[in-house]
């Protein structure tokens, strides 16, 4: 069998492809060898050096709110709601008039008790004539004195009974009373579940309706154990009473996350740790002049504590790794290291840190998402006082 020749410029494709392939090959070599050799630039980041500074710490616990009272409004007496003369959510004054229970069988039975002091009335009245008509008669020997004894015992006893009845027209007038039920004090009014026509009474397992006194409310929080020690440590005073009495103004951070403008006093702490919570709850006391907070609320009470000089670290200068919070420290050569910090509490956007770092170490401020253990930067100074006057603490 003959063999067929290639063409020629077939065999020159050929040769021209893998010249071209071997020029590819040893240029991108030898552009792997010099990048790896390339030693990436050093960066030129803000550096502080740390100092210590005048600050107000605040520790936030969480809170509910109450009014000074939260008073059940509940019927004394059993019947039919005749009427409804308050609104749910309004404001009414001690003595305003809220419900009215239908009257109309109290007012018989008191009648029916003045009709039985009337006739107990009359019957002292025919024993006094008795004792009146015997005494004389005794006196003349007329009659033995047994018989004005036993008409002086039924004289007694008719006494008696005029006073029974007078305490039985009493308590008929109360319960008449008790079927309009009024305001005990001023507040706001809860709900209502109660309409026109129920059936109401002491029995009744819903009172009908709720006043909170609200001119001052209480707020109420908690501290750990372990806030209660430091607590305990950081105010002056022999006993937890005093240690309250030197506590500052506290202030009260709304849902909403704004300050409400009023400043309480803590006033009262609960005598002993709530074994299935771990913490003790505290009261303090917050003027409501406007109205604007309610029972049921909910916000933080923030207490304040003021250090001479305190290691401020800003919160833009940190990260975390996670649970804990890491600075970059400028060392020797300008290289960074990550260093975790321990943190006391917070004043503004700054931390105040007690551990992991000092007055006078240097810590880069911004730029730390493109940091890795190690690396050299060129530090551009930047003083604490001027960043302090940019962002207070």
């Amino acid at each position: 069998m003959t063999r067929t020749p290639q063409p020629r410029f077939i065999r020159q494709s050929i040769h021209w492809i893998l010249g071209a392939l071997s020029v590819l090959l040893l240029y991108s070599c030898g552009s792997a060898s010099s990048t790896g050799m390339t030693k990436p630039p050093e960066q030129s980041l803000p550096v502080l050096t740390l100092e210590k500074q005048p600050a107000t710490l605040y520790r936030e616990y969480s809170a509910s709110l109450r009014g000074t009272r939260d008073i059940e409004i509940r019927p004394q007496v059993e019947g039919y709601l005749q009427g409804i003369a308050a609104d749910e959510g309004t404001y009414v004054h001690k003595g305003e008039v809220l419900f009215r229970i239908d009257p109309r069988p109290y007012l018989e039975q008191l009648n029916n008790a003045k009709a039985g002091l009337l006739s107990a009335k009359a019957a002292l009245e025919r024993s006094d004539i008795n004792v009146e008509k015997l005494t004389p008669l005794v006196k003349n020997q007329v009659v033995s004195d047994i018989q004005l004894k036993s008409a002086q015992a039924d004289d007694a006893a008719a006494r008696a009974q005029v006073a029974r009845a007078e305490a039985a027209v009493s308590a008929a007038a109360i319960d008449v009373g008790y079927t309009t039920i009024t305001a005990p004090a001023d507040g706001y009014l809860g709900t209502i579940p109660f309409k026109t026509g129920s059936l109401v009474g002491p029995a009744s397992s819903e009172p009908l309706t709720m006043l909170s006194e609200t001119k001052e409310m209480h707020v109420y929080f908690s501290m750990s154990e372990k806030d209660f020690i430091q607590f305990k440590s950081q105010f002056p005073g022999a006993t937890i009473e005093e240690k309250i009495k030197h506590l500052p103004p506290v202030q009260l951070v709304l849902a909403d996350n704004s300050l409400y403008p009023e400043k309480g006093k803590v006033q009262l702490a609960e005598g002993q740790f709530d074994p299935s919570m771990g913490a003790i709850n505290f009261r303090a006391v917050f003027p409501n002049p406007q109205g604007l907070l309610r029972s049921g609320n909910t916000g933080k009470i923030r207490i304040p504590q003021r250090f001479d000089e305190v290691v401020m670290v800003p919160q833009a200068a940190t990260y975390e790794i996670q649970d804990k919070t890491f600075v970059f420290e400028v060392a020797e050569g300008n290289r960074v290291s990550g260093q975790p910090i321990t943190i006391s509490g917070s004043s503004g956007s700054y931390y105040l840190v007690t551990g992991g770092v000092k007055e006078g170490d240097k810590i880069v401020y911004t730029g730390l998402d493109r940091l890795k253990d190690g690396m050299q930067i060129i530090p551009q100074p930047l003083a604490m006082d001027s960043l302090i006057q940019t962002n207070p603490l």
